[in-house]
């Protein structure tokens, strides 16, 4: 079968134990990022199983109605950036693991990594000493501090651990039935909303981004955060309203923000207003790249690639595509 991965920028993936799976197959590795509609046209015109590396591009109808020979798109984790509609009208099989039970360590090991090096301002440290010079100024410690976790998942139940461990006093906010899991599972859950962002130190978003989240954190939202408050996204940026989080940052409120995600990805502009602060800490959206996650990320995927080869596809996002073939 001829399988293309897009998005792998380092050319990691080749050198995954798991990557033995495909041999026998004709592999065909892409190492930058292309959204343009006719180069994908042109890469993926032989593809018949097209692996995708989270939502790194998008995958929309006209691409789609362009690819002939595409049979499967198997990838791990949410599909905003698929249509499965298109899919399906195009008898496109969508295979996806939503891997239940199992949160990613490598974004809450980051998130937390965040929270540290923006409270202890390490970066603006580390810049002092390139520069030449010593101490740049004084931070803060976590602990005492009451954190913040907005959205109780997988991840944000391991990420409110690690501030429990740091001493930390956690706050859950949430849908009502998310919240009632956190409250059994011992945590103590806000009044509201607005109590979240009026009594935390620090706050971590850790939802889906879908329909009904999109700009769930408001400007508004933002600005009753304290002035020495933190706010941390390594979730999706699109959780945040449009614009709402560089104008609360120059309201001065809340006073710092560490994020890993950004609306347009990849962010290649130096001038982003993000990048341009002094009191945001930024990464690429690593939040999940270790070689250990992904490692765990392409053995789901290069399995239901198989399955599919072996006629028994797993994890069907569109399963009325293989009911039809099945017909």
């Amino acid at each position: 079968m001829n399988i293309t991965i897009l998005d792998d920028y380092h050319d990691t993936v080749r050198t995954l134990a798991c990557f033995r799976m495909l041999d026998g197959h004709r592999v065909t590795i892409w190492n930058d990022h292309v959204q343009d509609v006719d180069r994908l046209a042109e890469r993926l015109a032989d593809t018949e199983a097209l692996v995708l590396i989270r939502e790194r591009t998008q995958i929309r109808r006209p691409l789609i109605d362009r690819l002939p020979r595409l049979r499967l798109i198997s990838q791990r984790s949410v599909w905003p950036h698929i249509d499965i509609d298109a899919c399906t009208d195009r008898g496109v099989l969508v295979c996806s693991n939503m891997h239940p039970g199992t949160p990613s360590h490598a974004t809450a090991e980051l998130t937390w990594a965040l929270v540290l090096c923006a409270l202890r301002e390490i970066p603006q440290q580390l810049a002092s000493l390139r520069a030449g010079k010593w101490q740049s100024g004084v931070g803060r410690t976590a602990r005492g501090k009451t954190f913040g976790v907005y959205g109780w998942g997988r991840i944000g139940g391991v990420v409110a651990g690690y501030a429990r461990a740091f001493g930390m006093n956690v706050l859950i906010w949430a849908r009502e039935a998310s919240r009632e899991r956190a409250r059994n599972a011992g945590w103590d859950a806000a009044s509201s909303k607005e109590e979240l962002f009026e009594r935390c130190d620090v706050i971590s978003l850790h939802m889906r981004l879908v329909d009904a989240t999109r700009g769930i954190v408001t400007e508004a939202d933002l600005r009753r955060m304290r002035p020495d408050a933190l706010i941390v996204n390594t979730s999706r940026a699109g959780l945040i309203a449009p614009g709402a989080l560089v104008s609360a940052l120059r309201s001065g409120r809340p006073g710092m923000a560490a994020v890993d995600v950004f609306e347009d990805e990849p962010v290649q502009d130096p001038n982003h207003p993000l990048l341009t602060m002094d009191n945001v800490v930024c990464t690429p959206h690593i939040g999940y790249v270790t070689r250990e996650d992904m490692q765990n990320s392409f053995r789901d995927i290069f399995e239901q690639v198989l399955a599919f080869i072996d006629g028994k596809p797993v994890h069907m996002v569109n399963p009325d595509v293989w009911r039809a073939r099945a017909d």
